[in-house]
């Protein structure tokens, strides 16, 4: 499958997106969004890929926002039309029950920082500056910013983040649990392509059903929360995985899981 604004690399069982306008910083239009939609239905539907890293071109930014020149020219319906379209394409990316780790190059602002968001786990070079910058352009998030910020930062620091618009430093978002990890800006790549290559020799099923029961867990109350994860735990222990990995620490050898 051939795409205008996607690269991608596969390196064993990892596979590299990444995000090919440099000459915009990497800004989100509806056709990329569309491209990244149908990249990662391939990549969760290809039993040779166990995890991902997405990433943007050049050394600037990750993702600097949304395409400016259609949001310019957005009516009400189709505003709501574009913003429902790029949450679900991010919801698909959340929910892949594969890792996708979001390798922050540069500016990840507006939707490129709510990209970073839908990721399982985001690491950001020392120089990058993440945040919501709408406010200035007289916009708010559209891409679920709103939402899935203070999930992760708590509310009121994601509503400074959100009504001043002004960006944060990588420490800053490791600081507050917005990004993993932080790296020197050299060294991103390796060190994302080294935590995607140790994600992918996990048991697929496992992985899967851990996305799952903490993606789903935190919107269900505590007690409903526990018993989906009693029943994915129900689901995982019959798995040829879970077989092969307590005879494999038995014997003290590395498991060979085969997602089944």
């Amino acid at each position: 499958m051939a795409f205008d604004n996607l690269l991608l690399e596969r390196d064993g069982a990892v596979a590299i997106v990444t995000i090919n306008r440099p000459n915009v910083l990497n800004a989100l239009n509806s056709h990329t969004v569309d491209e990244l939609r149908r990249l990662m239905l391939e990549l969760k539907h290809d039993a040779a890929v166990g995890a991902i890293v997405l990433t943007g071109a050049g050394g600037k930014a990750f993702v600097a926002g949304a395409d400016i020149n259609e949001l310019a020219v957005q009516t009400p319906t189709g505003g709501r039309e574009h913003a429902l379209t790029g949450q679900h394409v991010f919801d698909v990316i959340e929910n892949l029950g594969k890792p996708v780790i979001a390798a922050i190059n540069g500016f990840a602002l507006g939707g490129g920082c709510e990209l970073a968001m839908a990721c399982t786990l985001r690491l950001a070079a020392d120089t990058a500056r993440l945040g919501q910058p709408e406010i200035n352009l007289g916009l708010m998030p559209g891409y679920a910013g709103t939402q899935r910020l203070p999930r992760l930062v708590g509310k009121g620091r994601a509503m400074e983040i959100i009504v001043t618009g002004a960006p944060i430093s990588a420490e800053e978002a490791q600081r507050i649990g917005l990004v993993n990890r932080v790296v020197a800006a050299a060294e991103l790549m390796t060190e994302a392509r080294a935590l995607a290559a140790k994600l992918a020799t996990g048991a697929p099923v496992a992985m899967r059903y851990i996305i799952s029961a903490v993606n789903k867990g935190v919107e269900m109350p505590f007690a409903e929360a526990c018993q989906y994860e009693a029943t994915l735990f129900g689901l995982v222990a019959s798995t040829e995985d879970m077989r092969e990995g307590t005879a494999a620490f038995l014997e003290k050898r590395k498991p060979e899981f085969k997602g089944r």
